[in-house]
């Protein structure tokens, strides 16, 4: 009776045994994508990630999953955001900037994280090093500050006239105050004077460009903040009502009606994130993979809004683009 019992058991855990195994192949990975701003127009700027991810087997709705959250543009909403991606206890979290990171860190420090920053990752905390992340994040750094005197050398050559424009920091961004004093020397040395502007809120950015426009700045540098990449639309609106031509560090500033940007070549950075997603989803720890710090740099100009602040472009700038906005 007793072997009977044993030789059923046997045959019933063989049977089971498939099914179980069946189960844990089947369950497809879930990767939370947190952005700063509308989901919906944030993914444009993230496509070569979800191109590169495809590329290296990860289909959607097939071999992945991916749930994507929208931080609204403002940092009250981020923690909420945060909230609801950790609760659905993803295998990997894409954080689109150091904010985003460093709120995932502090939600569940258990949560495997890739970023892109232009933020330095060390001084936000996100990581140990860039060589030796430690913890659980790693990803790709900007290091925008960089570009900042190419930025204004193309400032002089879409805007000879121009001596003394406006800059806009975000008091609230990581070592903003290293990246103040990192501006104001780029613009000096092409000749430009930097009327700075200060700021811990987005409803002072109305005022700021209003005292911009009644001093006679006609461009304005856009520096990195979340609250106003995520809200950049209303930005680039603000300064068209005031008559303002804005440079910016990233892509999506262009096509959102800046005349023009200079910064790190946004699908370079997210087609490594990517890779580095890939080596995490197989089974990497992401303490043991290096921070990438990607350094081609792309420019994108805007004829449009240019004109429609009566500007014209210099043909040669604008040959000299990586790509025209639409």
């Amino acid at each position: 009776m007793t072997s009977r019992r044993a030789l059923l058991g046997l045959l019933g855990a063989g049977m089971t045994l498939p099914r179980i195994l069946y189960a844990q192949r089947a369950r497809v990975p879930l990767l939370a994508v947190l952005f700063i701003g509308d989901s919906d127009d944030d993914e444009i700027s993230a496509r070569p990630f979800f191109g590169e991810m495809a590329r290296l087997g990860w289909v959607e709705g097939k071999t992945i999953n991916y749930e994507r959250h929208s931080g609204k543009g403002t940092r009250q909403y981020v923690e909420t955001m945060v909230g609801r991606a950790a609760d659905s206890e993803p295998d990997l979290v894409l954080a689109t900037t150091a904010s985003l990171a460093v709120a995932v860190q502090k939600a569940n420090a258990a949560l495997p994280v890739v970023f892109t920053s232009v933020a330095d990752p060390v001084a936000a905390g996100i990581v140990a090093s860039l060589a030796n992340p430690g913890g659980n994040a790693t990803g790709a750094y900007l290091a925008a500050g960089d570009a900042a005197p190419r930025r204004f050398a193309l400032v002089r050559q879409a805007m000879p006239q121009t001596e003394r424009m406006g800059a806009v920091f975000d008091r609230a961004g990581v070592a903003y105050q290293k990246r103040l004093a990192a501006h104001v020397a780029a613009a000096r040395a092409a000749g430009i004077e930097l009327v700075v502007q200060e700021f811990t809120n987005f409803e002072a950015i109305a005022k700021i460009f209003a005292q911009f426009r009644r001093d006679k700045l006609l461009a304005v540098e856009i520096t990195p903040s979340f609250a106003l990449t995520g809200r950049r639309r209303e930005v680039t609106q603000l300064a068209e009502l005031n008559g303002i031509a804005l440079i910016a560090h990233r892509a999506e500033w262009a096509d959102a009606g800046a005349v023009l940007s200079y910064g790190v070549d946004l699908g370079d950075a997210y087609r490594r994130v990517a890779n580095i997603a890939h080596r995490i989803l197989k089974g990497a720890r992401p303490g043991t993979i290096p921070v990438e710090r990607p350094t081609r740099h792309e420019l994108v100009v805007n004829p449009r809004a240019a004109l429609a602040l009566g500007i014209a472009l210099p043909k040669a700038l604008v040959q000299q683009a990586n790509r025209v906005a639409a």
